[in-house]
């Protein structure tokens, strides 16, 4: 194998598979010689993707199912909203990872090398990655492993996890065409805590617990906790499970640096850039818009060491305030959510999550959460 490349993307998970999808389906790097390295072979269904989208992704031929309907509860109040410009849309660990694989077979200039990555670093207008037994060089490198993560504390971040299992039931349940985002009517007692529940079917539905805490839980209270809501606020007795998922996602303050080095031959994509919505540990959805704009500046014969607009701090700025509120405990999740979901039309909170939203929808969010923590973190969130 040549140890010489166009591009190396470091890492095949979402980040990875997903920029190797969108290379690998325009003509206009069918000459590049492109290598994907990664220590296993993605090919299990090890995570479920949830996210709103306007229109048709590029991923649209394997969404697994959408929802138009939406459901946010707490104690005090239930609100149902059917979705005008936006669906919520599932898309599975391994069908994700079979389309985008699929799709390159046959194309010579795509190579693949299966190996830990040790080291990734610059050299002479190159990027460089180090296996145990192998290096290879590119013009650029594009990582989405963890090896330049900043430091992830409890000061400066929480964690976003969560367990789910999939449930099959006998007789028809479930609407299939209304989905629970959020159900905050759980005990708030380790911090920002609410379930999702996503029906497929009339029998079958993944059912989420999920936290935004310090600190991960013992297995036990996941198990606990998913039972008791099964049980006891969707009223089932007996189910299958037929699918579990756990994951930990950083919600974090910390600095995620876009590029390394002063020759920026190492892009960070995915998590690893940044690209994990810091307050609420979104990232699928982010992460297309990421790889959007670093394709059309490649296409244009630019870097793709993209720089951050205003409007992109600006929104950053929100994001971290927000997060910032959590972390410090100004004030609870539960009441944030509720704020927002009673007093903003629920399209315009998905637009704010999303990162689309106007002036007018911000303006109004802004006045809908408790004034006086979010104006102390935004302070904080600017020197």
């Amino acid at each position: 194998m040549s140890t010489s490349f166009d591009y190396i993307i470091a890492g095949s998970g979402l980040a990875g598979l997903s920029l190797l999808h969108r290379l690998a389906q325009d003509e206009q790097f069918a000459e590049m010689k492109i290598l994907v390295i990664d220590g296993e072979k993605k090919t299990k269904n090890d995570r479920t993707w949830c996210y709103w989208e306007k229109g048709e992704g590029i991923f649209e031929p394997i969404v697994h199912h959408s929802w138009s309907t939406l459901s946010f509860l707490t104690p005090e109040f239930t609100r149902t909203f059917q979705l005008e410009s936006y669906q919520y849309k599932m898309i599975l660990g391994d069908e994700f990872y079979r389309f985008v694989l699929e799709g390159v077979k046959g194309k010579n200039n795509i190579s693949f090398y299966t190996g830990e990555i040790q080291k990734i670093y610059s050299e002479a207008n190159s990027g460089v990655v180090q296996t145990a037994s192998e290096t290879f060089r590119a013009t650029y490198v594009f990582n989405s492993t963890n090896l330049f993560y900043p430091k992830i504390t409890t000061q400066n971040s929480l964690l976003q996890h969560f367990l789910g299992w999939k449930i099959k039931v006998n007789q028809p349940t479930f609407n299939p065409s209304e989905a629970t985002l959020m159900d905050f009517t759980l005990d708030q007692k380790h911090g920002t805590t609410f379930m999702y529940m996503l029906p497929t079917t009339s029998q079958e539905a993944l059912v989420e617990y999920t936290l935004f805490s310090p600190e991960v839980l013992e297995r036990e209270e996941y198990i606990a906790a998913l039972k008791r809501y099964i049980a006891e606020d969707l009223g089932i007795a007996e189910y299958e499970i037929t699918h579990e998922e756990f994951g930990i996602i950083p919600m974090s303050l910390a600095r995620f640096d876009r590029s390394i080095g002063g020759e920026k031959r190492i892009i960070n994509i995915g998590t690893a850039g940044g690209f994990t919505k810091a307050s609420t540990g979104y990232t699928f959805y982010f992460v297309q818009k990421h790889l959007d704009q670093l394709i059309v500046s490649l296409k244009a014969g630019k870097s793709p060491a993209l720089k951050k607009t205003f409007r992109e701090k600006t929104l950053d700025w929100y994001d971290r305030t927000l997060l910032d509120v959590l972390l410090t405990k100004k004030a609870e999740g539960r009441d944030v959510f509720a704020q927002l979901f009673k007093n903003v039309p629920p399209e315009s909170v998905l637009a704010f999550l999303a990162n689309e939203s106007t002036a007018w929808e911000e303006f109004r969010i802004r006045h809908s959460v408790p004034l006086g923590p979010f104006i102390s973190s935004g302070m904080n969130q600017l020197f």
